[in-house]
């Protein structure tokens, strides 16, 4: 296993309270990582420690397969971030906001910072101050900045937060881009289910500080049921019927109006068919498939989700 980012028994506590705790956590090299929980839930807190901000109360960080301490911080070097909001001089133009990044780490290339705009879709407009920027531009104008030394690893929290919708799909395809033409590992935290399933390929299930799981969304993907689900107010007479008129092998009852049905052989027609022909009022029948929010929640509230 390649790994980029490894932490064992990673923790942090402030004032007394425990704010992260014994997580465990692997990035591989060349993936993009979805760090997904509620707010609160600790995840600018580990991207913190993880980009050399915070220090660990205790626990280990190996990056680069080097371990991270406070006075060796060569691997951090290969990193670029935005933790919390990108921060710009305003009152400067976006290349002169990229120099001053650059000289402060030691980095004199111009045609870099102009490749770095280019390859954010931000081409020809260096010489704008930053305070004309829309919310969107200067998402972009911070991931060019962070990637502005071609780095290895890209921590972004929350890269998607105020943005609009055309704001987000671009922010999602210019992920995809640097991760796939650049070949840069992505490590991401978001709170947004559809954004992370939609771009991640793991990822980590942060609850109350302590990392709940570990998985690629391709074995959640695997593991998707296909169901239906039935409202109706008459819910033991009705799984009477579908058990012993349809030999309906896999249903739940959810709640007390609720039933699921599993039987990929079943539609919602022989369903509605059969209890409107006994007089059962059916409220409501739809088919579902089940995504990263049903796992989310299931992960998080340790149930199933129902609206």
């Amino acid at each position: 296993m390649n790994a980029i980012i490894q932490t064992n028994e990673l923790t942090k506590t402030v004032k007394g309270k425990t704010i992260v705790k014994n997580v465990n956590l692997i990035v591989k090299k060349g993936e993009i990582y979805g760090l997904l929980g509620p707010n609160g839930a600790g995840k600018t807190t580990i991207m913190k420690m993880l980009t050399g901000l915070i220090i660990p109360t205790s626990g280990e960080i190996m990056l680069f397969g080097k371990k991270l301490a406070e006075t060796s911080k060569e691997g951090l070097k290969r990193v670029g971030s935005i933790i919390e909001y990108p921060i710009f001089y305003d009152h400067l133009t976006a290349m002169e906001n990229l120099r001053i990044h650059c000289e402060y780490l030691g980095f004199y290339d111009k045609r870099a910072m102009i490749q770095a705009l280019d390859m954010v879709q931000l081409k020809g407009i260096g010489d704008k101050k930053v305070k004309d920027f829309s919310l969107g531009m200067k998402q972009r104008l911070g991931i060019a900045r962070a990637a502005i030394t071609k780095p290895e690893l890209i921590v972004l929290d929350e890269p998607t937060n105020g943005l609009d919708p055309i704001g987000i799909k671009d922010m999602r395809d210019l992920i995809r881009t640097l991760n796939k033409e650049y070949g840069i590992t992505f490590l991401l935290s978001s709170h947004i289910l559809g954004e992370i399933e939609q771009v991640a390929d793991r990822i980590g299930v942060i609850r109350n500080g302590q990392l709940a799981d570990e998985v690629s969304l391709s074995d959640i993907r695997r593991q998707r049921t296909d169901y239906i689900e039935l409202l109706t107010s008459n819910v033991q007479r009705s799984a009477f019927l579908l058990e012993h008129e349809l030999q309906v092998s896999n249903l739940k009852i959810v709640k007390d109006n609720r039933i699921r049905i599993y039987d990929a052989g079943i539609s919602a027609g022989q369903i509605s068919k059969l209890l409107i022909s006994q007089d059962i009022e059916i409220e409501e029948i739809q088919k579902h498939t089940s995504t990263l929010e049903d796992y989310f929640y299931h992960q998080i509230q340790g149930g199933d989700k129902v609206d």
